[in-house]
């Protein structure tokens, strides 16, 4: 990233899923996302209802993050995904979008969501609460 370059944070409810798939892809949640079934990209995309995104402030403005979840902007926020691509991984990015998050569903509202192991220590470091009881059934598919 050029050292002039800015973030721009949004709310962006019809990323492209093309986009999306890239950042997934590159994030390394790609080996834990269906990146190759695009009607369950379209479908997660479709029915999160907070959707926010960090892009490069130059021309075509390239997506870098992309943070998905469900909440009722009343009590809970769920994050689905928090996913950086890999060449801006360590500049902010992530906590730019989980800043973003808070800021648009102001302070009444929880955050939850379940990490990728390798990423705990990102998520202990801005400040969230490890929570020691969580509880899952899994996919089948």
């Amino acid at each position: 990233m050029a050292p002039t370059s800015k973030v721009l944070y949004a709310s962006e409810p019809t990323l492209d899923v093309g986009e999306f798939r890239r950042v997934l892809v590159e994030s390394g949640l790609g080996e834990t996302r269906p990146v190759d079934d695009e009607a369950r990209l379209k479908a997660m995309l479709g029915n999160a209802n907070l959707v926010l995104t960090a892009r490069l402030d130059v021309d075509g403005r390239p997506l870098l993050g992309v943070a998905r979840g469900v909440t009722d902007f009343s009590w809970v926020c769920y994050i689905s995904e928090l996913a950086v691509s890999a060449s801006a991984q360590g500049l902010g990015i992530g906590k730019g979008l989980m800043d973003e998050a808070r800021r648009q569903l102001g302070t009444s509202v929880a955050i939850s969501l379940i990490s990728m192991p390798d990423a705990v220590g990102f998520y202990e470091r801005i400040g969230m609460k490890r929570m020691p009881d969580a509880f899952w059934f899994s996919r089948q598919h």
